[in-house]
Protein backbone atom coordinates (compact mmCIF):
# COMPACT_ATOMS: atom_id res chain seq x y z
CA UNK A 1 0.00 0.00 0.00
CA UNK A 2 2.62 2.53 1.09
CA UNK A 3 4.16 1.58 -2.20
CA UNK A 4 1.33 2.48 -4.38
CA UNK A 5 0.44 5.79 -2.41
CA UNK A 6 4.35 6.37 -2.94
CA UNK A 7 3.77 6.12 -6.97
CA UNK A 8 1.18 7.93 -7.05
CA UNK A 9 2.60 10.78 -5.59
CA UNK A 10 5.05 10.52 -7.56
CA UNK A 11 3.37 10.11 -11.05
CA UNK A 12 0.97 13.40 -9.63
CA UNK A 13 4.07 15.49 -8.73
CA UNK A 14 5.84 14.46 -12.41
CA UNK A 15 2.74 15.28 -13.84
CA UNK A 16 1.96 19.07 -13.13
CA UNK A 17 5.60 20.09 -14.48
CA UNK A 18 5.20 18.42 -17.52
CA UNK A 19 2.77 21.16 -18.90
CA UNK A 20 5.62 23.70 -18.14
CA UNK A 21 7.76 21.88 -20.55
CA UNK A 22 5.13 21.90 -23.06
CA UNK A 23 5.33 25.73 -22.90
CA UNK A 24 8.47 27.30 -25.14
CA UNK A 25 9.97 30.09 -23.94
CA UNK A 26 11.77 32.69 -26.23
CA UNK A 27 14.93 34.43 -25.12
CA UNK A 28 15.32 36.06 -27.73
CA UNK A 29 12.91 38.97 -29.10
CA UNK A 30 12.87 39.02 -32.17
CA UNK A 31 12.65 35.48 -32.57
CA UNK A 32 9.65 35.76 -30.41
CA UNK A 33 8.13 38.67 -31.91
CA UNK A 34 8.73 36.70 -35.58
CA UNK A 35 6.93 33.74 -33.96
CA UNK A 36 3.97 35.73 -32.79
CA UNK A 37 3.69 37.57 -36.27
CA UNK A 38 3.49 33.84 -37.77
CA UNK A 39 1.17 32.77 -35.59
CA UNK A 40 -1.41 35.57 -34.91
CA UNK A 41 -0.46 35.99 -31.19
CA UNK A 42 0.60 38.34 -28.69
CA UNK A 43 3.94 38.46 -26.90
CA UNK A 44 3.68 38.05 -23.43
CA UNK A 45 7.22 39.15 -21.60
CA UNK A 46 8.10 37.68 -18.25
CA UNK A 47 10.75 40.09 -16.33
CA UNK A 48 11.49 37.68 -13.57
CA UNK A 49 14.26 37.68 -10.81
CA UNK A 50 14.00 33.36 -11.56
CA UNK A 51 16.53 32.68 -8.37
CA UNK A 52 15.60 35.11 -6.24
CA UNK A 53 12.14 36.82 -6.05
CA UNK A 54 9.31 34.77 -4.44
CA UNK A 55 6.81 36.01 -5.84
CA UNK A 56 8.53 35.01 -9.57
CA UNK A 57 9.23 31.48 -8.02
CA UNK A 58 5.77 30.82 -7.50
CA UNK A 59 4.57 32.16 -10.65
CA UNK A 60 7.17 29.67 -12.34
CA UNK A 61 5.99 26.67 -9.90
CA UNK A 62 2.11 27.19 -9.45
CA UNK A 63 0.48 29.34 -12.22
CA UNK A 64 2.79 29.03 -15.35
CA UNK A 65 3.23 24.88 -15.24
CA UNK A 66 -1.02 24.68 -14.83
CA UNK A 67 -3.14 23.21 -17.73
CA UNK A 68 -5.26 25.99 -17.55
CA UNK A 69 -2.10 28.61 -18.27
CA UNK A 70 -0.38 25.82 -20.80
CA UNK A 71 -3.58 25.82 -22.87
CA UNK A 72 -4.09 29.51 -22.97
CA UNK A 73 -0.78 30.41 -23.97
CA UNK A 74 -0.37 27.75 -26.55
CA UNK A 75 -4.10 29.42 -28.01
CA UNK A 76 -2.88 33.25 -28.12
CA UNK A 77 0.64 33.89 -26.83
CA UNK A 78 4.02 33.67 -27.35
CA UNK A 79 6.37 33.26 -23.91
CA UNK A 80 9.12 35.12 -23.55
CA UNK A 81 11.51 34.99 -20.26
CA UNK A 82 13.84 37.89 -19.16
CA UNK A 83 15.54 36.74 -16.97
CA UNK A 84 17.64 39.01 -13.97
CA UNK A 85 18.75 36.22 -11.89
CA UNK A 86 21.46 36.30 -8.70
CA UNK A 87 23.50 33.24 -9.09
CA UNK A 88 22.35 31.78 -12.47
CA UNK A 89 25.17 32.32 -14.89
CA UNK A 90 24.02 34.20 -18.29
CA UNK A 91 25.76 34.65 -21.51
CA UNK A 92 27.05 38.63 -22.02
CA UNK A 93 24.45 38.86 -24.88
CA UNK A 94 21.59 37.60 -23.24
CA UNK A 95 22.16 39.77 -20.06
CA UNK A 96 22.83 42.74 -22.62
CA UNK A 97 19.44 41.93 -24.78
CA UNK A 98 17.72 41.71 -21.53
CA UNK A 99 19.04 44.91 -19.86
CA UNK A 100 17.74 46.62 -23.37
CA UNK A 101 14.71 45.22 -22.97
CA UNK A 102 14.40 46.45 -18.97
CA UNK A 103 15.37 50.09 -20.10
CA UNK A 104 12.84 50.47 -23.23
CA UNK A 105 9.69 48.86 -21.48
CA UNK A 106 10.59 51.20 -18.63
CA UNK A 107 9.90 47.76 -16.12
CA UNK A 108 10.53 48.76 -12.13
CA UNK A 109 10.31 45.18 -10.48
CA UNK A 110 10.22 41.69 -10.64
CA UNK A 111 7.79 39.74 -11.47
CA UNK A 112 6.39 41.96 -14.43
CA UNK A 113 4.59 40.43 -17.05
CA UNK A 114 3.95 42.78 -20.26
CA UNK A 115 2.02 42.11 -23.20
CA UNK A 116 3.60 43.10 -26.90
CA UNK A 117 2.05 42.39 -29.97
CA UNK A 118 3.89 41.26 -33.28
CA UNK A 119 5.88 44.79 -33.53
CA UNK A 120 6.76 45.15 -30.03
CA UNK A 121 4.24 47.48 -29.13
CA UNK A 122 3.68 47.44 -25.13
CA UNK A 123 -0.36 46.46 -24.51
CA UNK A 124 0.60 47.41 -21.22
CA UNK A 125 1.24 45.32 -17.96
CA UNK A 126 -0.92 42.38 -16.75
CA UNK A 127 -1.94 43.00 -13.15
CA UNK A 128 -3.09 41.00 -11.16
CA UNK A 129 -2.39 39.57 -6.92
CA UNK A 130 1.06 38.36 -6.74
CA UNK A 131 1.20 36.80 -3.62
CA UNK A 132 -1.96 34.65 -4.31
CA UNK A 133 -2.83 35.01 -7.71
CA UNK A 134 -4.07 31.74 -9.90
CA UNK A 135 -3.56 31.16 -13.43
CA UNK A 136 -7.56 31.85 -14.28
CA UNK A 137 -6.69 35.82 -12.96
CA UNK A 138 -3.75 35.66 -14.77
CA UNK A 139 -5.57 34.80 -17.75
CA UNK A 140 -8.33 37.74 -16.79
CA UNK A 141 -6.46 40.14 -16.70
CA UNK A 142 -4.44 39.41 -19.88
CA UNK A 143 -8.12 39.17 -21.33
CA UNK A 144 -8.64 42.54 -19.66
CA UNK A 145 -5.92 44.08 -20.84
CA UNK A 146 -6.18 42.83 -25.01
CA UNK A 147 -9.69 43.71 -24.77
CA UNK A 148 -8.71 47.21 -23.39
CA UNK A 149 -6.27 47.30 -26.43
CA UNK A 150 -8.60 46.76 -29.46
CA UNK A 151 -10.11 49.24 -31.26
Amino acid sequence: MKKLLFTLATVCGLGLPAFAADLNWFTDFAKAKAQAKAEGKLVMLDFTGSDFCPPCIRLAKEVFPTKEFSEYAKKHLVLMEVDFPAKKKQAPELKAANDALYKEYKVDGYPTLLIVTPEGKSLGEVEFDLAGGKAKDVIAAIEKLTKKAKP
